[in-house]
């Protein structure tokens, strides 16, 4: 089928200052001859026509792209239309739409659409967009940052500035590499845009939540009302820095009303379960009970509801499991404790229901779930009521009883059997022979050892390898003590590496930027991956006091800093 045809007028602004300038491109998407542009009787024309022609084939489809674009300073004050262009295509005659433009008092600083400065501030765009900017507390929002540039500008590098930190949120950043770029519209132009970052947060906090701006500084290149002696449009160099601007997010407060006394916070859409390995064993054998919830919401927000079991029953400190993933959606998998259980003696022993309580966002109401009662069978083993016996010691109304054994003190013996101690001389023994012999038969050991010891120093490569290890334990050692207190710990963790580099580098506390560290360890040689992930440790630092951490990301943390010293101690040069 043949290409519809195209033929459209466009300007860069339908409001200007009468000192400003306007810039209009007619555009058609086939070719045409006997141009005829409108009457610019109200403006003079400072510049063009100047005629440019794309063309390009893409998955086999092609693509054509023909422009004839003025430079108009307007005459006077007033609101003015630009009146229909013309163009023959095929035979046919095509014209673009009147185009109403208002010029106003002049402005304080010109816009002038020759400026590249000017063209990259109206062709390049960063956008953040929030899915939702009334959420309840520790419901999932998304932030989307889009980044639209103009079919009329060329960029050649972007570098990021200023990192939003979502203070009062927790917050977990989405991977968008490999993002191909895609066509949309911008304030009803035609534009390409990227995903340029993506992320989920959850609010900590009710009321007005501010989410700060990203920053990115862009090299590109705009084109220009000059052209080389091939008649391409030469194109000049600018430098353009955008912000996608601050966001205001207002938390709602959970409602009060039913609110259920065990509510630890779970939001979301879940499901509960209590289960055990077995309910049939015998006394002192173990068993596991497993407190779980499934669903989709703030896994790693809340805490799960307790056990109480008799006190028969001894009770090990859980294990707390996460299998969690974060997308766009927010959180979605399972979290559970696991409980190692042992009973002491024969007898049936229920575990009573368990409840958990959340809040569903979609009936925006309070749910609760329980668990059925389950009863645990021991088969074999002593009786409970053994306590009474005159052989056992009671230890509380609560505690199970400790039986003691009849034999107990069968270890003291209560006869001697003494023997005489035979009298020998020391000299020409064995025992005296091996002692003579053994400084002799040390030597080759001697020799040995010292041999490996050459051997080892003159392994530099390992012996760098083993001296950042001891220096990465060295610094790390203070840090390891708090792991589980997330403050303590990122603090120690923080100190411990600024006290590495101010060893490592010989520099001084305030001089510790990241701009700084990374020029330094560069100019040592030090990898940029390796430098890149000290400073996401120094980052994690930061972020910390301000999201919730639990103890396997402390782990991850101090294994990745230990490494990463050690890196860095054996790169250096």
């Amino acid at each position: 089928m043949a290409q519809e045809v195209e033929f459209v007028a466009k300007v860069s602004k339908q409001k200007l200052g009468i000192n400003e300038r306007l810039r209009i491109d007619f555009v058609m998407n086939q070719d045409g001859d006997n141009f005829n542009p409108p009457d610019f009787s109200m403006f003079n024309v400072v510049g063009g026509p100047n005629q440019s022609v794309s063309n390009s084939w893409i998955n086999g489809v092609r693509s054509y792209k023909k422009t004839y674009s003025y430079w108009l300073a307007p005459k006077k004050r007033g609101v003015f239309s630009i009146s229909q262009a013309t163009i023959f295509i095929d035979g046919n005659a095509y014209k673009t739409s009147p185009i109403r433009i208002e010029v106003t008092a002049a402005v304080e600083v010109p816009k002038d659409p020759n400026d590249p400065n000017y063209l990259a501030s109206q062709n390049i765009h960063l956008v953040a967009e929030v899915s939702n900017t009334s959420p309840y507390l520790n419901e999932a929002i998304t932030v989307v940052y889009k980044l639209y540039i103009s079919h009329k500008i060329a960029v050649d590098n972007v570098n990021e500035i200023d990192t939003p930190r979502y203070n009062d949120f927790w917050s977990q950043s989405i991977d968008t590499k490999n993002q191909k770029v895609q066509s949309g519209t911008y304030n009803g132009e035609d534009y390409r845009y990227v995903v340029y970052k993506k992320a989920v947060l959850y609010p900590q906090k009710t009321g007005k939540l501010d989410i700060e701006p990203l920053s990115l500084d862009i090299s590109l290149r705009v084109p220009t009302n000059r052209r080389d002696i091939f008649g391409s449009v030469l194109m000049s160099r600018a430098n353009k820095t955008v912000s996608a601007g601050r966001k205001t997010i207002n938390v709602k407060a959970l409602p009060e009303a039913g609110k259920p006394l065990d509510f630890t916070g779970a939001v979301g859409d879940f499901s509960f379960d209590v289960s055990t390995s077995k309910t049939e064993l015998d006394a002192t054998e173990s068993l596991q009970l497993k407190v779980g919830v499934k669903g989709n919401g703030n896994l790693k927000l809340f805490k799960l509801p307790k056990v109480s079991l008799p006190s028969s029953l001894e009770v090990y400190e859980p294990e707390h499991e996460e299998k969690v993933k974060t997308n766009l959606s927010g959180m979605q998998g399972s979290i559970s404790d696991s409980y190692t259980v042992v009973p002491q003696y024969k007898g049936k022993y229920p575990i009573p229901s368990i409840s958990f309580s959340y809040f569903d966002l979609k009936t925006e109401s309070y749910k609760r779930l329980s668990s059925e009662e389950i009863v645990i069978n021991v088969l074999n083993g002593p009786s409970s009521n053994s306590a009474s016996n005159d052989t056992s010691i009671s230890v509380g109304n609560n505690k199970q009883a400790v039986v003691l054994n009849s034999d107990q003190f069968a270890f003291i013996k209560t006869s001697t059997n003494f023997s005489e101690i035979n009298q020998s001389y020391f000299f020409k023994t064995k025992l005296f022979w091996s002692l003579l012999l053994l400084p002799f038969l040390a030597i080759p050991l001697a020799i040995v050892i010292r041999r490996k010891k050459a051997v080892r120093a003159a392994d530099v490569y390992g012996n760098r390898i083993r001296k950042a290890d001891k220096l990465a334990r060295k610094y790390l050692k203070g840090a390891k003590k708090s792991l589980g207190q997330k403050e303590a710990f990122y603090i120690a963790l923080e100190k411990a590496l600024h006290n590495y580099l101010k060893a490592k580098l010989h520099i001084e506390t305030n001089d510790l930027s990241k701009d700084k560290i990374t020029e330094l360890l560069l100019e040592r040689n030090v990898e940029a991956e390796v430098i890149k992930d000290f400073n996401s440790i120094l980052e994690s630092c930061e972020l910390a006091r301000y999201t919730p951490i639990d103890i396997v990301t402390m782990r991850e943390d101090y294994e990745k800093a230990g490494k990463t010293i050690a890196l860095i101690d054996k790169q250096a040069r």
